[in-house]
C-alpha cells in the first residue's frame, strides 16, 4: 500500500487550495456575479413572503416583465461596455408603435410596410445620435437626452395634430395582423401561467449578442471602445463605425419592445406608462454588472439584472406590500451592485470578459 509523504500532502493541500483560490478569483472577475448573488438573495425572501411567486403564474408574470427589460437591458448593456449612453430607447419604444398604428389609421397602410417603416425612422434616430456623437465629441448621455425630448414632445403633439386623439387602436383591422399576431404575440399557456414570445425574442437578443461580444471582431472593438479608446483608434479598431452600429441597436430594440406591446395590445396610447423611460434600462445593465465607465459587462448579466428587477417588482405586489417600497428597493439594489462591481473591477481588469 503506497504511503504518501509530508511532502507530497503538503504539496497536494497547495496545490488544491491554489485550484479554489483560482477558481474564486475567476468567479468574482465576472461581472454579473453581483446580480447572481442578489438575484438569489431576492428570490429567497419572496420566495418565502409570496408563494405565489414560484407558481407556473407568478412564474410568467415575471419572465414576462423581464423579457422587455432584458431586450432594452442588453442593448444598452452593449452600449454602456463601450462606454456610451443612450436615453431614448424608452421613448422610441413608444414613438414607433404610435408611428405604426398612424400609418395604419391615417395613411391606409398594411401592418408589415408600416412596421417597416417605422423601423427605418427608429433607425435614423439611432444614426443621428451615433453621428452625433462620434463628430462632435459631445457626451452621449446629454446628445440622447435631447433626442428623448425631442422624440416626446413631436409623437405626443404630432399624434394628437394628426389623429386627434392621444389614442391609437384598431390596428386589428389592418392588412397582415394575423401573421404579426404570429410573430409578435404568441403565447403558450402552462398551468396557470401564460409565456409570451417575447421571450424567445428576449432569448434570441442574448445569445446573439453574448456571441457577438465573445466570438467576433465586433465584440472586441466594442471592449476596445470602451477600454481604452484612444489607444483602440490608434491600433486601428473602427470606433466610429462600432459606436454607430451600436446606438441602431439600441434603436432596433427600442422599436422591437414598442412593436411587442402594440400587437399585444392591439394598440397604443400617447405617454403610454410602458417602458417609457431608458433609466429601467440603464439599471438593468448596470444591475448585470455593465460599467458605467465603460469596459466591462456581459449580454447574459444584463439579463440577469432583468430577471433581478422583474423578481423584485412582482414580488413586491405578491407579497401585498406597497408598490412604492420596489423604487426603494430597486435603488438598494442599484447601490449594492455598484459597490460590488468597484471591489471587483481590479479583478476584471485581469479577466475582462464575463
Amino acid at each position: 500500500m503506497p504511503v504518501m509523504s509530508d511532502r507530497q500532502r503538503t504539496s497536494g493541500a497547495r496545490a488544491g487550495s491554489s485550484r479554489g483560490g483560482r477558481l474564486l478569483g475567476r468567479a468574482l472577475a465576472r461581472p454579473s456575479l453581483p446580480a447572481l448573488v442578489g438575484l438569489a438573495v431576492v428570490s429567497v425572501v419572496f420566495g418565502l413572503q409570496a408563494p405565489a411567486l414560484v407558481t407556473t403564474g407568478g412564474l410568467a408574470s415575471v419572465l414576462n416583465t423581464a423579457a422587455l427589460l432584458g431586450i432594452g437591458g442588453v442593448a444598452v448593456g452593449l452600449l454602456l461596455i463601450a462606454g456610451q449612453f443612450d436615453l431614448s430607447v424608452g421613448v422610441l419604444a413608444v414613438a414607433s408603435p404610435l408611428l405604426t398604428a398612424l400609418l395604419v389609421q391615417q395613411a391606409g397602410w398594411g401592418l408589415w410596410p408600416a412596421l417597416s417603416a417605422s423601423l427605418a425612422a427608429a433607425l435614423a434616430v439611432g444614426l443621428v445620435n451615433g453621428v452625433l456623437v462620434v463628430n462632435t465629441g459631445l457626451p452621449s448621455f446629454l446628445v440622447t437626452l435631447a433626442t428623448f425630448l425631442i422624440l416626446q414632445g413631436v409623437s405626443q403633439a404630432g399624434t394628437l395634430a394628426v389623429a386627434g386623439s392621444g389614442r391609437l387602436a384598431e390596428v386589428e383591422e389592418a392588412p397582415g395582423w394575423d401573421a404579426a399576431v404570429a410573430v409578435f404575440g404568441s403565447t403558450v399557456q402552462v398551468g396557470d401561467g401564460r409565456f409570451r414570445v417575447a421571450l424567445l425574442w428576449w432569448v434570441g437578443v442574448t445569445a446573439l449578442a453574448t456571441w457577438a461580444l465573445w466570438r467576433t471582431r465586433f465584440g472586441n472593438a466594442v471592449f476596445a471602445s470602451g477600454g481604452a479608446r484612444t489607444a483602440a483608434r490608434q491600433l486601428g479598431v473602427p470606433v466610429r463605425r462600432t459606436t454607430l452600429a451600436l446606438f441602431c441597436l439600441t434603436a432596433s430594440a427600442g422599436w422591437l419592445i414598442g412593436t411587442l406591446g402594440l400587437v399585444r395590445i392591439g394598440g397604443v396610447a400617447v405617454g403610454s406608462p410602458v417602458l417609457s423611460t431608458a433609466i429601467d434600462f440603464i439599471v438593468v445593465a448596470v444591475l448585470g454588472g455593465c460599467l458605467l465607465t465603460g469596459g466591462y459587462g456581459s449580454a447574459i448579466g444584463a439579463s440577469v439584472g432583468a430577471i433581478l428587477y422583474a423578481v423584485s417588482r412582482e414580488g413586491i405586489v405578491l407579497a401585498g406590500w406597497d408598490p412604492l417600497w420596489f423604487r426603494a428597493l430597486l435603488g438598494v439594489l442599484l447601490l449594492v451592485a455598484l459597490l460590488a462591481t468597484g471591489v471587483v473591477r481590479r479583478r476584471l481588469k485581469a479577466v475582462p470578459r464575463s
